[in-house]
């Protein structure tokens, strides 16, 4: 899906960015259609203000996914599941690439500041202060950067340790292989049809033109859609909430388009179990793709994610050898 706006953006990049996260939230969270987008909720969720939101939302109301009622705001014009999957369209080529990827590499160091200046990032990187505000603002809509209050920026915590990182796939571990095992699962056709697509296109040229942001939103998403699927919204946040802490890391590991392949061919067939409403051999098995997930990526961070001895490492062995 190629999101167009109706007339011009006073921050296109960034409107279009939030469009496709506020998309990619309306698909995971089941929503139904009519449902009120509330602009300040989402600014709040998003972390930006309600300007750019309601800019993301027109994007999204000329593509036809919400519908904008005259002094009433905007509304979901269909259900979540016959949403289109953004993607799968040729996204627009990011500039400055390198740069961005230094920053990620630089916050993830901590050679970057909870707290800084704009004026002191754009000396650090030797750029004009309008290209650093360009990158600053796709970090922000990516949701790992925010502007402060005045002239500042703020990066909240990420995982950014081997303790952390393994905590975080020790909680997937635990949560994910259950939620599809819970009494209020309720399997969705048009879900796991919309995943089918999305996880095939990574089998074809897809996986080689997309972003690393973009090959992180539909690889999360998929977890975050099956989950969604319990009917519990606290095990969906959860999850959100991990995947966005773990999103700078896994940047790191995007750039391996085999791997990728090989996680989305374990995808479908966790999609072929539960259409087959073979549910405890889909939790089965997606214990075992989050057990490989974890091996695979053991050393983003600073060597073994084992580093202590190992420890960390025998305990997602452990988990996943559980009953």
């Amino acid at each position: 899906m190629q999101l167009t706006p109706p007339c011009a953006a006073a921050s296109p990049r960034l409107a279009q960015r939030l469009a496709e996260r506020i998309l990619a939230e309306l698909r995971a969270g089941a929503m139904r259609r009519g449902t009120h987008l509330a602009e300040q909720a989402l600014a709040d969720r998003l972390k930006v203000s309600r300007s750019p939101v309601r800019e993301a939302l027109a994007l999204l109301a000329g593509s036809g996914v919400v519908e904008r009622r005259p002094n009433r705001g905007f509304f979901l014009a269909c259900d979540a599941a016959a949403l289109p999957a953004p993607a799968l369209a040729q996204p627009a080529p990011e500039p400055d690439e390198a740069l961005y990827q230094r920053l990620v590499e630089d916050r993830l160091a901590g050679a970057v500041p909870p707290r800084v200046s704009a004026r002191a990032l754009a000396r650090r990187y030797a750029v004009a202060r309008g290209r650093l505000l360009g990158l600053l603002g796709r970090a922000e809509a990516e949701g790992w950067a925010e502007r402060l209050p005045g002239r500042g920026w703020g990066f909240p915590p990420v995982i950014d340790s081997p303790e952390a990182y393994t905590a975080g796939y020790r909680y997937r571990l635990i949560i994910e292989p259950a939620a599809m095992l819970e009494p209020g699962f309720h399997p969705d056709p048009a879900v796991y049809r919309r995943l089918r697509a999305e996880q095939e296109a990574l089998l074809g040229d897809a996986v080689h033109r997309l972003s690393r942001a973009v090959l992180f939103a539909v690889t999360s998403g998929f977890h975050e859609a099956l989950i969604g699927l319990a009917g519990n919204p606290l095990l969906l946040e959860g999850l959100r909430r991990v995947n966005r802490l773990r999103r700078l890391v896994e940047y790191r590991l995007y750039g391996d388009t085999e791997r990728l392949a090989r996680m989305a061919g374990e995808h479908l067939r966790i999609l072929d179990l539960l259409e087959q409403d073979e549910r405890e051999a889909a939790a089965g098995l997606m214990r075992a793709h989050l057990h490989r997930s974890y091996e695979a990526r053991a050393g983003a961070i600073g060597g073994s994610a084992g580093a202590k001895g190992g420890d960390a490492k025998d305990c997602i062995l452990d988990l996943h050898k559980s009953p």
